[in-house]
């Protein structure tokens, strides 16, 4: 039995020894190719179980969970565990060509991991290109000791709302576009649960749209995840407030408000209390958009209906649907005030001593050397463009001692923090910083000033992050440390960068191994807005990267990663 096995079995065991039984929960994902239509368009979809969103796993926390994905698609696959820790468990992350390489068609690969220590809502996604867009479901993970045990009044019914994000096209030609550095598209409309909802029609055919029926007086803890890979949505439900009670699965001060405003990447857990008059209401989900010349599309909205005493209403089409009032589609004030009100149920211990100043500046230019084409876009990191390797994974080079192999590979620079949104040069590079065990690391994320500016959801693996501040404008390192929240920080493993402003987080290296830090817009992480941190081991076997397990998926030859996706 390798390291790795004995690991996960042992924590598993530490996890049952601490409280009630834990459980093994098991699932088969099986990937394949799904016609669907659309907007009077028949799509070849790849989907897991030919569910959209795929299915959901349900585990208490403490649970051992084993996945066993079957690739029947013509593609290279890989699935993330988004928010789940893997602690010294990094073979199992997802990502391709960071921690392993795509599963072939036609081959099979097995995940297995623990929830050891978390509560709340996560979720799984494809980790390769676009397929997540169509490859994800939530993570559900419950207390220990029942939902008596949640820190807030225990709900009547537990849903999940999972918004994503429909594209007319092939999902592996809009990645193949997007590597390249050629950015146009955008999706034709946002999902809720898989629906499109009846804002869209075609040809006088509306799409079907969400239906929550609830009843008077009753409580809902709705899970909600942005599963899309492209936009941030206000989300809102006429005549009804939220208390979000979770952000990526950490509990938060219960905060009151009628929207929820959640970037790609990002998960809120939120009371809903059925207190209006008997009716039919809207949950609508907007996007979020930039300002031209940024590419959009004027309104991108689905709708769900909330509907009091269903049966009453059923086959009636005639009866008013009450709207909410939403903000306009450019205005990025909600999202700003919003995150800027989520603080942590108790009081954190923030580390103090700093080991590790970083700052990156997040930007795109149109500068890039790929043609010249209209929409020619290059993302990156202080001006360095993530590179993947191709041949073999980064997790498995730095285990191995190979990482001087890459002909890509580049250092995160060595010195005092810089902003530099002038330089003109891009450098185009594998990217990774070496960090020691146990380090104390803050990064200062500046989001791109100006008329091109947007907001960057920035996700870390395997890690979670205290979110001391965010602002608009550019960081100012002696007044902006006074806004620092160092006693009730929110914790979460997705940070959002505002329009025109910035945000610093603050996190420990407690977990060995190589460790994905990438913007979760798809279309900034796949051309370039993305890093890779190198956490060295610690002094302990239990703090020591495992070698990979055996049945780990090889890369197969100089041209596989090209090849599989």
């Amino acid at each position: 039995m390798s390291t790795a096995y004995v690991v996960f079995f042992l924590a598993a065991a530490l996890a049952a020894a601490c409280g009630a039984e834990a459980a093994l929960v098991e699932h088969t994902f099986v990937v394949s190719q799904v016609k669907m239509h659309h907007m009077c368009n028949d799509s070849l979809v790849t989907l897991v179980n030919g569910q959209f969103p795929g299915p959901a796993i349900e585990v208490t926390e403490g649970d051992s969970v084993v996945v066993h994905v079957i690739n029947k698609s013509p593609r290279g696959v890989t699935i993330h565990w988004h928010g789940v820790k893997q602690h010294n468990n990094c073979w199992a992350d997802g990502p391709a060509m960071i921690t392993q390489c795509p599963i072939p068609p036609n081959k099979n690969f097995t995940y297995r991991f623990n929830v050891i220590g978390q509560e709340g809502t996560l979720w799984w996604h494809a980790h390769i290109g676009f397929l997540r867009a169509t490859i994800h479901g939530a993570l559900i993970i419950r207390p220990r000791l029942g939902p008596n045990s949640y820190p807030f009044p225990k709900p009547d019914q537990e849903i999940t709302v999972v918004l994503g994000e429909w594209f007319d096209m092939d999902l592996f030609e809009l990645y193949e576009k997007t590597e390249n550095r050629i950015y146009g598209d955008i999706p034709l409309s946002p999902t809720i649960n898989g629906m499109l909802g009846d804002f869209n029609n075609c040809s006088g055919v509306t799409e079907d749209s969400y239906k929550l029926d609830v009843e008077q007086g009753k409580t809902y803890l709705l899970r909600i995840v942005n599963a899309g890979v492209d936009k941030a949505y206000n989300l809102k439900i006429a005549g009804h407030k939220f208390t979000v009670v979770a952000a990526d699965a950490n509990y938060v001060k219960p905060y009151t408000t009628d929207i929820i405003a959640i970037a790609s990447g990002e998960t809120f857990d939120a009371l809903v209390v059925a207190d209006a008059p008997p009716g039919r209401y809207y949950m609508v989900a907007q996007a979020v958009q930039t300002t031209e010349p940024i590419t959009q599309k004027q309104v991108l909205m689905s709708r769900g209906i909330v509907s009091y005493n269903p049966m009453k209403w059923l086959g009636d089409d005639t009866l008013e649907i009450m709207a909410p009032e939403l903000p306009d589609w450019h205005d990025e004030s909600p999202s700003f005030y919003f995150h800027g009100n989520l603080t942590s149920l108790l009081p954190q211990t923030v580390p103090s001593n700093i080991d590790e100043h970083m700052s990156m500046a997040l930007r795109s230019g149109y500068n890039c050397l790929y043609g010249g084409a209209p929409h020619c876009t290059v993302t990156m990191i202080n001006n360095i463009s993530f590179q993947h390797p191709s041949t073999m994974s980064l997790l498995q080079a730095h285990y191995y001692h190979t990482m001087r192999n890459i002909s890509s590979l580049l250092e995160f620079p060595i010195g005092p923090p810089m902003l530099d949104f002038n330089q003109t040069r891009t450098t185009t590079a594998t990217l990774v910083k070496k960090l020691r065990y146990n380090s104390t690391v803050e990064i200062v994320l500046q989001g791109p000033p100006g008329q091109m500016s947007y907001s960057n959801p920035m996700h870390l693996h395997g890690h979670d992050f205290f979110i001391l501040a965010q602002g608009l404008g550019y960081y100012d390192p002696e007044k902006d440390v006074q806004k620092y929240n160092l006693v009730n920080p929110p914790v979460k493993n997705t940070a959002h960068v505002p329009m025109n402003g910035w945000t610093v987080i603050r996190f420990v290296t407690s977990n060995p191994g190589v460790w994905f830090f990438h913007c979760h817009t798809e279309h900034h992480s796949s051309s370039g807005m993305a890093m890779a941190f190198v956490v060295e081991d610690g002094p302990t076997v239990e703090t020591t990267l495992p070698p990979p397990p055996t049945y780990y998926p090889s890369c197969g030859g100089p041209n596989s990663i090209v090849e599989y996706v």
